[in-house]
Order: C-alpha cells, then structure tokens, then sequence
C-alpha cells in the first residue's frame, strides 16, 4: 500500500476516542440493518479531526466482508483516485464499489441495485440540486443515496462548503433527512496538525474576519510570516527537499497578466494545479511543487507544510484590525452561480470564501508558511508575527 496514503487514511494505533467512536457507529449501522427503515449515520468533524480515519476503518470492516451489500462514494475526483489506490491495497476489497455518487446513483437506478451499507465521504460535496452537466438529473444526492440504502454512513464538515450548488447547513441536512432515522457522531479532536488549539483558533480567528493578533507559539507547530511570495516558495521547496509533500497553495482572485492567468505575486509566478487523468492525486505529484494547488486539488488530503498564499479578494480594515473579504474580487464564479430553491445573501457568498482559506490554511501537519497579496494585510501580519 503507498506508504503516504496509508498513513493518512489508516492508522494502527486509533486512539481511545477514535476507538470509541467507530465501536459507537458499529452498534448504530447493525441497528440499522436490522430494520426496515432508512437510517442515517453523521460523522461530524472539522478539517483534520481523523474523520476520515473513523470512516475508513468501518469502509475496511464492512466492505471486505461478502456478506454484506457496500459502496464507498466521494464526490471529490482527486480523493477518489487516492480512495481506488487504497482499494487495491486492501485484501478483498472490490475496486469497482468505490464510486463517484453521480455514477452509483445513475448506476444503481438504472440496474434497480439496493445496498446495505454506503459510505460517503466528504458528504458536505454532494450536490443538493440538479446538476444535468455534471450527468446528475435528480434533485438532492443524500436522498437518492438513502434510497439506495439501509444506513448511509456520511462525514459532513460545514465549514467545507464553498459553492451554491453544493449547499449544505444543518438545516438543510435535516430537512433532508426528513423522518428516517439519524444518530449525530461528533468529533472535535484535531489529529492532522501538531498544531495547539490555540494555534488552530488563531487560523479561525482570522477567517473569521476578528480582530488580528500575534500568531501563538505554545505548540509544535511551526508558522512564518513572508513578506514576498518569492521568499515563501524558497522556503517551501527547501522543506519538500527535506521532508516531501510540501506545496504552495492560494486562493482565487489573481488578475490575468499578459494573458496568463497565473498566480503572480513579486518575484513569483506559477500556474495554478492543473487536472491530470493519471491515478496519482495531485498533492503527490512531484511536479506538482511548481503549481499552485487549490481547493479542487488539495481538499481531503495532508500535506506536511503548507506555503498559502492569501489571494486579491482578501483585504485589511485599519479600523477594526481585521482582515475583510472582498466577494467582488474572487475570480472563481462558480461559488457565485443561482439557485431557484435558495437565495444567498452577500455574507453567505464571504462566508464560502473565508471556508476556502481555513481549509487551506489548515492542510499541513507540522507548519504553515503564510503571505498576502494585499500589502495593508500583508504588513499587518508581518508586523504582528515579530511580537
């Protein structure tokens, strides 16, 4: 099994918690097998809690067994490339029941397939309206899916959604579910970054829009401040000599220069990740290390550093010492497109922004090199990081 997937992924050593957890969600989707009914298990959690880890080890007990009736579906194409390499690892795993959710569905309504089980990670990406480009005419994924199945087994994080077409909340959630059963499983444990929590609540704060403050230095965590791009890439590529798997990252909103559409910042320039039909998901791509990723590329997967690069549509308020959003300038529309069902509102469309960022910002484990394209934002934080 590849070595860097089957550390992020498996884990021999689960902790109580995790132990405790996948025991508690054993019991759930048994209980639920046993009856007639659609049941619902909701896996919980931000960005590196391990709830991928969680979901994992149930996709390994249940989908190695015959007996049972399985899928696992990712709506996330790099994700879903690292999920096929793990299932050929895996002793009696079948391949070919790990699916996108367009696929299964379409699949499976068409075939009149039933399951007992279907395991959906990065569930907060299922489209929950009509996506005939995309070859999916039914109207929410969830609902199809629990159709499908006797328990759904799906890991949300609500903090991760950042398109219209992909909307989920709470309310959303539930409204969806509708009378069938559900069990919440919450995990709020952070195991991806060596990070403190107060470390991971200043990369909150900040995307948050509060007011700005010194970065923390009580864990091991390694975080710096640059005040040129150029300097940060340097630094990133010395790193990913060292200890592999380290990568520049941004968000959107760089203008086109002479026709490019790069991202382009002082003395650097790089194109943004591209898509690759290759198996091999872009954060292990070694040629990777001269583009820079993207949510599209990155999200689901640990690097070890991370170089983000704040992009345009972020800016600095003197006032309040806070950083602000700036929705005019993101040049990725998609997040932007209308729905008939739901009318966003101004914060709504920040609010899928700054999840962009924090999501970014929180993809390495052991340190986080930050820069800002907006100057005013840029000396702030440089100013800050020397106290």
């Amino acid at each position: 099994m590849n070595k860097i997937l089957q550390a992020q992924f498996f884990v021999d050593d689960l902790s109580d918690d995790q132990k405790n957890m996948i025991a508690n969600i054993n019991d759930y989707i048994k209980q639920g097998m046993n009856t007639d009914s659609h049941s619902v298990a909701i896996i919980q959690g931000a960005a590196g809690t391990g709830k991928s880890v969680v979901l994992m080890e149930l996709v390994r007990q249940y989908m190695t067994d015959k007996k049972y009736k399985t899928a696992l579906v990712v709506n996330h194409p790099e994700l879903y490339k690292a999920y096929q390499d793990l299932g050929e690892s895996i002793p009696n795993m079948n391949v070919n029941s790990i699916r996108r959710p367009t696929a299964l569905i379409n699949d499976a309504q068409k075939n009149h397939k039933k399951f007992d089980v279907i395991f959906v990670d990065e569930a907060h990406l299922l489209y929950s309206k009509s996506e005939p480009y995309a070859h999916y005419r039914g109207e929410n994924q969830l609902t199809d899916l629990m159709n499908l199945a006797k328990v759904v087994v799906v890991v949300y994080d609500f903090a991760q959604v950042f398109q219209s077409k992909m909307y989920w909340d709470k309310e959303l959630l539930f409204k969806t579910i509708g009378n069938h059963p559900y069990k919440m499983f919450d995990m709020n444990f952070q195991y991806r970054m060596v990070a403190s929590d107060e470390q991971v609540a200043w990369m909150d704060n900040l995307t948050s829009q509060k007011p700005l403050a010194a970065f923390p230095k009580n864990g091991q965590f390694e975080f710096k401040m640059f005040d040129t791009a150029g300097d940060l890439f340097e630094n990133i590529k010395t790193r990913n000599k060292e200890v592999g798997m380290s990568r520049v990252v941004a968000t959107s909103g760089f203008p086109r220069i002479d026709g490019r559409h790069n991202v382009e910042m002082d003395t650097f320039s790089l194109p943004w990740d591209e898509w690759d039909p290759q198996r091999t998901h872009w954060a292990k791509r070694e040629g990777s290390i001269t583009q820079v990723g993207t949510i599209y590329t990155l999200q689901g997967f640990d690097l070890n550093y991370v170089g983000m690069i704040i992009g345009p549509s972020f800016g600095y308020d003197k006032k309040t010492d806070t950083m602000t959003i700036i929705p005019e300038k993101y040049s990725h529309k998609e997040i932007f497109k209308k729905r008939k069902d739901i009318q966003f509102t101004k914060a709504e469309y920040k609010e899928f922004i700054a999840n962009v960022l924090n999501v970014l910002m929180k993809r390495g484990k052991y340190g986080l090199y930050l820069t800002a394209y907006d100057d005013a934002l840029r000396e702030r934080l440089m100013e800050l990081s020397t106290e």
